[in-house]
């Protein structure tokens, strides 16, 4: 054969070292050596409970007494129950409601905060600080202050004419208090639509003013396309962070879901079913149907998305 014939697929590719075996097998330990914490906490902490809780919802158990197995029986009960079935209609009015109203509205501030004015790190801190301590217990001591018979909200409301005596106690007006305070909170997905802002290409909106675009026009056909991705982002979490709400139903309504059931989240009926009437298999078998019911709506979400959300360089 002469160099000439020679092609580079007849070139065999030269073995590494027997130094430089053992150089990356020693670089594979010591990268399972770092990550050994990090594995013991995630199958001893996560799916160690999960898998028990898993069995447990198979059992008739009270958190004393040796667990149960009484099969798919905690699962027939729910949709039996009346106070579950009050708990998710609850819990999904929050979530179609509260999601909805805390995107628009950080949607809304994010692009107040993407403009060029003066002292707008100082707004950003101010706009976002909620959002860190909104789950908060002493969050929570305050908000429920503020909205009780002669609080400080019904003290303001009452200079206008307007008598509510209280929204704690008013069944009516429990649902509005809960949706206030998560668009109070809504700094995190602020960022993220601030961050997806910057992203958008200036020129756009120039030859959009160029063609006569006013700015809803550039809202609705540059703005919103190209957050599209961020929209969907934060549409997803949200919804899920929705359905978890705990600590402020909890605090406002004193662990009972009152007044007439209407803070009966699902996590409280949860947690007053496992902790209160100490029924925990009844309680595994309601957290494992919300995973199973936002796993569901997590797939809807991003089969879906495909008709909406437009990623930037993407080819149709």
């Amino acid at each position: 054969m002469t160099p000439e014939t020679i092609t580079p697929a007849k070139v065999a590719a030269p073995r590494p070292s027997h130094q430089k075996r053992r150089a990356r097998a020693a670089e594979t330990r010591a990268g399972y050596g770092f990550l050994t914490p990090w594995l013991i906490g995630f199958f001893l902490l996560t799916v160690g409970p999960m898998a028990a809780s898993l069995y447990l919802s198979f059992t008739d158990y009270d958190l004393f007494g040796a667990p149960e197995f009484i099969g798919l029986e905690n699962y027939r009960n729910l949709f039996d129950d009346p106070r579950f079935r009050q708990s998710v209609v609850v819990t999904v009015t929050y979530v179609v409601i509260g999601t909805p109203i805390k995107l628009a509205a950080s949607l809304a501030v994010a692009m107040l905060l993407n403009a060029k004015r003066k002292g707008l790190g100082f707004y950003r801190s101010a706009f976002y600080a909620p959002s860190l301590i909104a789950a908060s217990v002493s969050v929570a001591i305050v908000w429920k202050a503020m909205f009780i018979d002669d609080g400080i909200v019904d003290q303001v409301l009452s200079l206008f004419g307007i008598h509510l005596g209280g929204w704690v106690g008013n069944p009516d007006m429990t649902m509005p208090m809960f949706v206030l305070l998560a668009v109070w909170a809504f700094g995190a997905p602020m960022v993220i639509f601030l961050a997806g802002l910057k992203q958008v290409p200036q020129e756009l909106y120039e030859a959009a003013e160029v063609d006569g675009a006013g700015k809803v026009r550039k809202f609705l056909s540059i703005t919103l396309p190209m957050l599209s991705p961020v929209i969907f982002f934060n549409l997803l979490m949200e919804t899920i962070g929705a359905f978890q709400i705990f600590g402020s139903a909890f605090i406002i309504s004193g662990g009972t879901g009152g007044p007439a059931g209407s803070t009966l989240f699902y996590t409280l009926y949860l947690y007053i079913r496992g902790f209160t009437d100490f029924k925990m298999g009844y309680a595994s078998a309601m957290a494992w149907l919300l995973v199973v019911v936002v796993g569901i709506i997590t797939v809807i979400f991003f089969r879906t998305s495909r008709s909406w959300v437009h990623y930037a360089g993407e080819s149709k």
